[in-house]
């Protein structure tokens, strides 16, 4: 089975890497009723709350460019296949020559080191926002803060001292890379992003980590998920982004879009539909 889906944006090589896949529970969107949760499955005709776990991979001007870098081992044996999407790709870790994280979340930032705390990406510089380090790396913000997120802020920890010198701050839209620059979209953590590519008249819109389960949070943006730290925040930035992908007609993709998961969004009642261009 393939793990990558690539398109060119411009004169960009963009590839969508399928690290795993998994289901939620609805448990996990705490503001929803069942039964409401139920009904939008049935209307599709789909039984599971299915996401994925993406990172992107972008070669652009002589340079590589990775996204996230998934979870690792650390959500089981559906995940943790980013080498296989990587050497899919014809991309060695060593070929890297940048790393920007969304977010500090497990999911999006463990691939980047071994389970020792080693760097995974040997030459990269990892570009982070500067409000996403500075929660994470203050342990006197992130420990008395309720499980999980102070497991969760130590893996940011190691994955920050792993990198060393080679870790950039940058600001809400600073350059991640020629072409591509950051975007602020927040809610689910204190500094969470996208990033916007430019090449010549083409672009492509990364949403973050705005939507984790493409079957419900684009019929309904209004549906949150446990993981945004400020749920209330991240469902205007969803809704805010989805109004601006459907008025734009921009292709989007995002963290947990299941494969090929690049997107135009279309307005569909009060809510979206996600259409594969």
């Amino acid at each position: 089975m393939s793990r990558i889906a690539t398109r060119t944006i411009g004169e960009a090589d963009v590839t969508i890497l399928t690290d795993g896949s998994t289901d939620f529970g609805a448990a996990l969107f705490p503001a929803t009723p069942p039964e409401h949760i139920a009904a939008l499955l049935e209307r599709q005709g789909i039984d599971k709350i299915a996401t994925n776990f993406n990172a992107v991979l972008i070669r652009n001007g002589g340079r590589t460019v990775l996204c996230d870098a998934g979870p690792r081992n650390l959500f089981g044996p559906t995940c943790g296949f980013l080498p296989e999407a990587m050497a899919e790709a014809g991309v060695a870790p060593e070929d890297v020559d940048v790393l920007f994280a969304t977010h500090l979340h497990p999911d999006h930032i463990a691939g980047m080191i071994t389970p020792e705390g080693a760097a995974v990406f040997t030459r990269a510089e990892l570009v982070v926002r500067r409000e996403e380090h500075g929660f994470w790396s203050d342990e006197s913000q992130t420990a008395p803060l309720p499980d999980p997120i102070p497991g969760w802020a130590g893996l940011a920890r190691a994955v920050l001292a792993a990198y060393g010198d080679r870790l950039r701050l940058i600001g809400p839209e600073g350059e991640i890379a020629p072409g591509l620059t950051a975007m602020p979209l927040d809610g689910h953590t204190p500094g969470h992003g996208g990033w916007r590519l430019s090449s010549g008249r083409a672009q492509l819109i990364h949403g973050g980590d705005i939507i984790h389960a493409p079957a419900l949070q684009a019929i309904d943006p209004e549906i949150g998920i446990a993981f945004d730290m400020d749920m209330d925040r991240a469902r205007v930035t969803r809704k805010r982004l989805l109004d601006e992908l459907a008025t734009d007609g921009a292709l989007f993709t995002g963290g947990h879009y299941l494969r090929p998961a690049f997107h135009v969004a279309v307005r569909d009642g009060s809510g979206y539909r996600l259409e594969r261009p």
